[in-house]
């Protein structure tokens, strides 16, 4: 016998899913000629449908994570950089001064030098190099 709108009807009814509703086999005939809401209550409370427990899943361990390309973190050596920064503003400075005639070219010539071979740390260091060479 098919009783499947019958399983509607008490999903309705007691809130669940149509999955999770279960028929007793010695109480079909009753359950068949169940029509109204407090019918299908009553065969609940007797015992006659009865609803499954929620199946669930099994909690899912999280794996770790791998060190890969993307996510190896390397240190990395600024001194390159900081070597073309400090040149490059150290060098317009020595423009501006050469320009101004505060300095003349052989001057400019060995302040070059200098700076290259990283003989000033800032621009004040210049600055007070400069003012002890006067």
């Amino acid at each position: 016998m098919n009783l499947a709108k019958k399983k509607e009807l008490a999903a309705k009814v007691l809130k669940v899913g149509k999955n999770r509703i279960v028929f007793v086999e010695g109480h079909l005939l009753e359950i068949k000629e169940a029509i109204t809401r407090l019918d299908i209550k009553d065969l609940h409370k007797a015992g006659a449908i009865q609803i499954k427990e929620v199946g669930g899943r099994k909690k899912i361990v999280r794996r770790k994570h791998r060190r890969r390309t993307g996510k190896i973190k390397k240190k990395v050596n600024t001194r390159k950089a900081d070597y073309v920064i400090i040149t490059r503003k150290l060098r317009a400075f020595v423009r501006g001064l050469v320009r101004t005639g505060a300095i003349d070219k052989e001057q400019n010539r060995d302040i070059r030098k200098e700076i290259r071979a990283r003989g000033f740390k800032s621009k004040r260091h210049l600055k007070e190099s400069l003012e002890e060479t006067k």
